[in-house]
């Protein structure tokens, strides 16, 4: 069997970035991914949002990033990313769905329901799309009305007429409720109180921001958002709802559900038609279980030489898109850093790759 230099799961902005940082450096690889088509988990967002409603999308290296326009995101954004790809001739094999990745005297097999591949190194590049973290509360299986997790969010119009319960603190929640508040009634729980920050939100401050998320990972934690520390900012389009008070009427979280609402923890009740869940989403690592990277602090424990994308216990395994990188600003730049983590680890090994 072939042993390439290095795979590298994923194609969204993160995979494509360490695919043109590996083909730079003359690394013989190839990209998996699991969806039919280009635009890793953009294609999935929700028709309603255009890429003026997005916070961003950075650039791909040595390209320019979509348009901010009235362009439907889950379009624009794959298609941006198919051009890239073709104009790269970037390795990418779809669709390929990885199970596990494992451990043959030192050479990785990375496997799925098609076949096996081998490599001496890997990037993990998967993102969280497919992870989304739905929190349990007591009750919540009575509940007659609609469970909606952002993952499955259908776009403001199918909440006409209905009370929409948004829980969470994210820019997920904030943003929803500027859409959702002007055309129905709302209302929002967090279990923290909201930060929120009114100055401009520069790549200074970006970058502040993911360092401070880059020192969880260092430690072996389980990786925090980059909103987390950075805190919520509204724009334009989210200012008719603050006017109508949608932020302002913010209240901690409740104790339990029930089939026609939710109990508050001093008895009192509310009655919800749906609870729409801005939980978030967890890393979509399970199939690097069996490589054992998890610390006993419960996180993939990343370096911090530099690069802070390379796993403490196997430097063979790199990952973007997890922790500090899960975001694009982040994701651009640890493609260039994973790729020289995989130059590194190539190095090191000094074997010949058969061919």
């Amino acid at each position: 069997m072939e042993i390439k230099e290095s795979i590298v799961i994923g194609a969204g902005q993160a995979g494509l970035s360490v695919s043109f940082h590996l083909q730079r450096l003359g690394i013989d690889h190839i990209v998996l991914d699991a969806n039919e088509s280009p635009g890793g988990a953009w294609q999935h967002r929700w028709d309603a949002l255009t890429m003026t409603d997005v916070h961003g999308v950075a650039e791909l290296p040595g390209s320019d990033p979509p348009a901010r326009d009235e362009q439907r995101a889950n379009i624009a954004v794959p298609n941006s990313f198919a051009a890239y790809e073709r104009e790269h001739e970037l390795p990418v094999i779809r669709p390929v769905k990885v199970d596990r990745v494992t451990d043959h005297d030192g050479i990785l097999g990375v496997h799925s329901d098609r076949r096996e591949w081998r490599s001496r190194t890997l990037v993990n590049a998967t993102g969280t799309w497919t992870q989304p973290f739905l929190p349990h509360y007591p009750g919540m299986e009575t509940f007659l009305g609609e469970h909606v997790h952002t993952v499955a969010y259908p776009g403001p119009e199918h909440f006409l007429g209905k009370r929409v319960l948004v829980v969470g603190g994210g820019a997920s929640a904030v943003q929803f409720l500027g859409a959702l508040a002007p055309i129905t009634d709302t209302l929002w729980v967090t279990r923290r109180e909201p930060i929120w920050r009114d100055d401009d939100f520069t790549p200074e401050a970006g970058a502040a921001a993911v360092a401070l998320v880059e020192q969880r990972v260092a430690q072996g934690l389980p990786p925090e958002s980059v909103v987390s520390v950075t805190g919520l900012m509204l724009r334009q389009q989210e200012r008719e709802a603050e006017r109508l008070g949608a932020y302002a009427r913010r209240r901690p979280m409740f104790h339990s559900i029930e089939p026609d609402g939710v109990r508050w923890a001093d008895g009192a009740f509310e009655r919800v038609d749906v609870i729409l869940w801005a939980t978030g989403f967890r890393p979509a690592i399970g199939h690097l279980a069996p490589l054992q990277l998890r610390s006993e602090a419960g996180g993939i424990q990343l370096s911090r030489n530099g690069r802070g994308t390379t796993a403490v216990k196997d430097p063979r395994i790199q990952l973007v898109g997890y922790g500090p990188s899960a975001s694009t600003i982040g994701g651009n730049r640890a493609g260039r850093a994973a790729a020289k983590g995989v130059q590194q680890s190539l190095q090191q090994t000094r074997a010949p790759i058969p061919h």
